[in-house]
């Protein structure tokens, strides 16, 4: 094999490992964290959808979430990956 060509595939596996610790690891773990909060809703959390609604949870199903919304707690089904995130409640109240 021709020096340069050698060099070259150096070149290729190091771009692969930069992009790899860079971009896809970092991702992975996001999804990871993401689908262990989304497994772990519990009735009466604070969440906020991915369309930025505020809601308390009412019941949890496999794959669907109901949600309380707005002062006449309205409910309301939701899939399981629409939540974005939990609300912590404040404990100086």
């Amino acid at each position: 094999m021709d020096t340069s060509m050698m060099i070259s595939i150096a070149y290729m596996v190091a771009l692969f490992a930069i992009f790899y610790f860079l971009f896809i690891r970092p991702q992975k773990k996001k999804e990871k964290q993401l689908e262990d909060l989304r497994s772990s809703l519990e009735v009466g959390q604070m969440v906020v959808t991915i369309g930025g609604m505020l809601a308390t949870v009412a019941k949890v199903e496999e794959d669907i979430v109901v949600l309380e919304v707005g002062p006449n707690r309205t409910k309301m089904p939701f899939k399981k990956w629409a939540i974005a995130s939990v609300e912590e409640k404040n404990q100086d109240k």
